[in-house]
Protein backbone atom coordinates (compact mmCIF):
# COMPACT_ATOMS: atom_id res chain seq x y z
CA UNK A 1 0.00 0.00 0.00
CA UNK A 2 1.17 3.28 -0.67
CA UNK A 3 1.99 6.20 1.50
CA UNK A 4 -1.33 7.85 -0.10
CA UNK A 5 -3.47 5.21 -0.11
CA UNK A 6 -2.67 4.38 3.60
CA UNK A 7 -2.95 7.87 4.55
CA UNK A 8 -6.95 7.80 2.40
CA UNK A 9 -7.54 4.50 4.62
CA UNK A 10 -6.90 6.26 7.75
CA UNK A 11 -8.52 9.44 6.74
CA UNK A 12 -11.85 7.27 6.23
CA UNK A 13 -11.49 5.26 8.80
CA UNK A 14 -11.24 8.59 11.52
CA UNK A 15 -14.25 9.85 9.30
CA UNK A 16 -16.17 6.61 9.89
CA UNK A 17 -15.37 6.45 13.54
CA UNK A 18 -15.84 9.88 14.58
CA UNK A 19 -18.93 10.23 12.72
CA UNK A 20 -20.66 7.37 14.45
CA UNK A 21 -23.33 8.34 17.36
CA UNK A 22 -25.94 6.44 19.24
CA UNK A 23 -29.48 6.13 17.79
CA UNK A 24 -31.50 5.17 20.28
CA UNK A 25 -33.83 2.29 19.67
CA UNK A 26 -36.83 4.32 19.69
CA UNK A 27 -35.70 6.08 16.66
CA UNK A 28 -34.52 2.67 14.73
CA UNK A 29 -36.99 1.57 12.39
CA UNK A 30 -37.19 -1.16 9.06
CA UNK A 31 -35.32 -1.65 7.15
CA UNK A 32 -32.47 -3.35 9.12
CA UNK A 33 -29.51 -4.94 8.08
CA UNK A 34 -30.28 -7.89 5.29
CA UNK A 35 -29.13 -11.59 6.31
CA UNK A 36 -25.34 -10.73 4.48
CA UNK A 37 -24.81 -7.06 6.22
CA UNK A 38 -26.32 -8.56 9.46
CA UNK A 39 -23.35 -11.13 9.31
CA UNK A 40 -21.08 -8.98 8.28
CA UNK A 41 -22.05 -6.60 10.81
CA UNK A 42 -21.56 -10.07 13.58
CA UNK A 43 -18.50 -11.22 11.92
CA UNK A 44 -16.20 -7.70 12.58
CA UNK A 45 -16.63 -8.75 16.48
CA UNK A 46 -14.15 -11.59 15.91
CA UNK A 47 -11.78 -9.11 14.74
CA UNK A 48 -11.23 -7.72 18.79
CA UNK A 49 -8.59 -8.78 20.59
CA UNK A 50 -8.96 -11.84 22.65
CA UNK A 51 -6.03 -12.76 24.94
CA UNK A 52 -6.11 -16.64 24.71
CA UNK A 53 -8.31 -17.09 21.76
CA UNK A 54 -10.83 -17.89 24.38
CA UNK A 55 -13.82 -16.10 23.03
CA UNK A 56 -15.06 -14.47 26.30
CA UNK A 57 -18.33 -12.89 25.04
CA UNK A 58 -21.58 -14.32 22.83
CA UNK A 59 -24.20 -12.50 21.22
CA UNK A 60 -28.04 -14.10 21.26
CA UNK A 61 -30.02 -12.78 18.22
CA UNK A 62 -33.98 -12.12 19.52
CA UNK A 63 -36.20 -12.35 16.36
CA UNK A 64 -39.30 -11.21 15.85
CA UNK A 65 -41.30 -14.69 16.87
CA UNK A 66 -39.41 -14.12 20.34
CA UNK A 67 -40.30 -10.32 21.20
CA UNK A 68 -43.35 -10.78 23.25
CA UNK A 69 -41.29 -13.10 25.27
CA UNK A 70 -38.84 -10.67 25.81
CA UNK A 71 -41.58 -8.64 26.83
CA UNK A 72 -43.02 -10.59 29.24
CA UNK A 73 -39.47 -10.74 31.09
CA UNK A 74 -39.34 -6.86 31.11
CA UNK A 75 -42.37 -6.80 32.21
CA UNK A 76 -41.47 -8.91 35.55
CA UNK A 77 -38.00 -7.63 35.82
CA UNK A 78 -40.29 -4.39 36.28
CA UNK A 79 -42.95 -5.85 38.82
CA UNK A 80 -40.32 -7.09 40.62
CA UNK A 81 -38.54 -4.00 41.34
CA UNK A 82 -41.75 -2.25 41.47
CA UNK A 83 -44.86 -4.20 42.34
CA UNK A 84 -46.95 -1.30 42.72
CA UNK A 85 -46.31 -0.26 38.63
CA UNK A 86 -49.43 0.67 36.65
CA UNK A 87 -50.14 -0.90 33.46
CA UNK A 88 -48.96 1.91 31.76
CA UNK A 89 -45.40 1.39 33.13
CA UNK A 90 -45.72 -2.47 32.58
CA UNK A 91 -46.75 -1.60 28.84
CA UNK A 92 -43.63 0.83 28.33
CA UNK A 93 -41.02 -2.03 29.49
CA UNK A 94 -43.45 -4.44 27.22
CA UNK A 95 -42.75 -2.31 24.15
CA UNK A 96 -38.90 -1.57 24.32
CA UNK A 97 -38.71 -5.42 23.30
CA UNK A 98 -39.89 -4.64 19.98
CA UNK A 99 -38.21 -1.61 19.03
CA UNK A 100 -35.66 -2.15 16.64
CA UNK A 101 -35.38 -4.47 13.85
CA UNK A 102 -32.42 -6.18 15.13
CA UNK A 103 -31.96 -6.87 18.85
CA UNK A 104 -29.02 -8.80 20.41
CA UNK A 105 -28.18 -9.66 23.69
CA UNK A 106 -24.62 -9.18 24.63
CA UNK A 107 -23.21 -11.65 27.18
CA UNK A 108 -19.61 -11.90 28.69
CA UNK A 109 -18.02 -14.86 29.88
CA UNK A 110 -16.16 -13.86 33.09
CA UNK A 111 -15.49 -17.60 33.61
CA UNK A 112 -14.18 -20.36 32.10
CA UNK A 113 -10.68 -21.30 30.02
CA UNK A 114 -7.47 -19.58 30.96
CA UNK A 115 -8.23 -18.92 34.30
CA UNK A 116 -5.52 -16.25 33.31
CA UNK A 117 -7.46 -14.55 32.24
CA UNK A 118 -9.98 -12.47 34.73
CA UNK A 119 -13.58 -10.93 34.32
CA UNK A 120 -11.74 -7.11 33.32
CA UNK A 121 -9.53 -8.33 30.42
CA UNK A 122 -13.01 -10.04 29.17
CA UNK A 123 -15.07 -7.23 29.72
CA UNK A 124 -12.23 -5.69 27.43
CA UNK A 125 -12.76 -8.09 25.05
CA UNK A 126 -15.84 -7.47 24.46
CA UNK A 127 -16.17 -3.73 24.52
CA UNK A 128 -13.97 -3.86 21.35
CA UNK A 129 -16.22 -6.55 19.85
CA UNK A 130 -19.37 -4.36 20.45
CA UNK A 131 -17.36 -1.05 19.60
CA UNK A 132 -16.60 -3.76 15.79
CA UNK A 133 -20.34 -4.20 15.80
CA UNK A 134 -21.38 -0.69 15.83
CA UNK A 135 -18.88 1.03 13.68
CA UNK A 136 -19.29 -1.90 11.35
CA UNK A 137 -23.40 -1.57 11.34
CA UNK A 138 -22.27 2.48 10.57
CA UNK A 139 -20.47 1.62 7.27
CA UNK A 140 -23.57 -0.38 6.45
CA UNK A 141 -25.46 3.16 6.94
CA UNK A 142 -27.42 2.06 9.67
CA UNK A 143 -27.66 3.37 13.58
CA UNK A 144 -27.16 1.20 16.34
CA UNK A 145 -27.51 1.70 19.97
CA UNK A 146 -26.19 0.10 23.35
CA UNK A 147 -28.50 -0.10 25.67
CA UNK A 148 -28.59 -2.00 29.60
CA UNK A 149 -31.00 -1.29 32.58
CA UNK A 150 -31.79 -3.11 35.98
CA UNK A 151 -33.94 -5.91 34.19
CA UNK A 152 -30.17 -7.29 33.13
CA UNK A 153 -29.65 -8.72 36.40
CA UNK A 154 -33.25 -10.29 36.39
CA UNK A 155 -33.38 -13.89 37.10
CA UNK A 156 -36.38 -13.75 34.31
CA UNK A 157 -33.67 -12.61 31.92
CA UNK A 158 -30.91 -14.82 32.78
CA UNK A 159 -33.73 -17.62 32.19
CA UNK A 160 -35.11 -16.89 28.90
CA UNK A 161 -31.29 -16.39 27.29
CA UNK A 162 -29.90 -19.41 29.41
CA UNK A 163 -27.16 -17.52 30.83
CA UNK A 164 -24.93 -20.13 33.10
CA UNK A 165 -23.40 -18.96 36.41
CA UNK A 166 -20.08 -18.01 34.76
CA UNK A 167 -21.53 -15.74 32.22
CA UNK A 168 -23.24 -12.01 32.91
CA UNK A 169 -25.47 -10.28 30.36
CA UNK A 170 -24.13 -7.20 29.69
CA UNK A 171 -26.11 -4.89 27.43
CA UNK A 172 -28.44 -5.35 24.04
CA UNK A 173 -27.83 -3.91 20.72
CA UNK A 174 -29.96 -2.73 18.59
CA UNK A 175 -29.66 -2.05 15.04
CA UNK A 176 -31.81 -0.35 12.72
CA UNK A 177 -32.38 2.59 9.95
CA UNK A 178 -32.12 5.83 12.07
CA UNK A 179 -35.55 7.89 11.98
CA UNK A 180 -33.92 10.77 12.81
CA UNK A 181 -30.68 11.84 14.29
CA UNK A 182 -29.76 14.48 17.11
CA UNK A 183 -27.15 16.33 16.66
CA UNK A 184 -23.87 15.60 17.19
CA UNK A 185 -22.71 15.54 20.85
CA UNK A 186 -19.30 17.22 22.48
CA UNK A 187 -16.85 14.78 22.40
CA UNK A 188 -14.06 14.94 25.15
CA UNK A 189 -10.53 16.49 23.76
CA UNK A 190 -7.58 14.51 23.97
CA UNK A 191 -6.36 16.33 26.94
CA UNK A 192 -9.60 15.60 28.62
CA UNK A 193 -8.39 11.60 28.83
CA UNK A 194 -4.68 11.64 27.70
CA UNK A 195 -1.88 12.74 30.18
CA UNK A 196 2.29 11.58 30.32
CA UNK A 197 3.80 10.40 33.42
CA UNK A 198 6.83 13.04 34.39
CA UNK A 199 9.96 12.13 36.12
CA UNK A 200 9.88 10.58 39.46
CA UNK A 201 6.44 10.02 39.10
CA UNK A 202 4.86 12.81 39.25
CA UNK A 203 2.17 13.47 36.77
CA UNK A 204 2.19 15.77 33.80
CA UNK A 205 -1.18 16.01 32.57
CA UNK A 206 -1.97 19.89 32.47
CA UNK A 207 1.59 19.99 30.58
CA UNK A 208 0.39 17.17 27.74
CA UNK A 209 -3.07 19.03 28.26
CA UNK A 210 -1.63 22.52 27.02
CA UNK A 211 0.50 20.87 24.30
CA UNK A 212 -3.13 19.07 23.21
CA UNK A 213 -4.90 22.37 23.05
CA UNK A 214 -2.48 23.97 21.09
CA UNK A 215 -3.73 21.58 18.26
CA UNK A 216 -6.15 22.29 15.71
CA UNK A 217 -9.84 21.41 16.97
CA UNK A 218 -9.91 18.77 14.57
CA UNK A 219 -6.21 17.65 14.40
CA UNK A 220 -4.66 14.72 15.62
CA UNK A 221 -1.77 14.83 17.83
CA UNK A 222 0.45 11.45 18.01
Amino acid sequence: MTDAAAQDWADWVRTLVDSRQTILPKRLQAPGPDAHQLQRILGSAAAAPDHGQITPWRFVQVPSAQRARLGEVFVQALCERDPLATAEQQGQAREKADRAPVLLLAVARLHGGDPEIDAAERLISLGCALQNILLTAHAHGFGAALTSGKAMKSQALRDLFDIAATEQAICFVSIGTAQSRRAARIRPQLADYVSELGPAGTGSAAVLGAKLHDEPEDGCAP
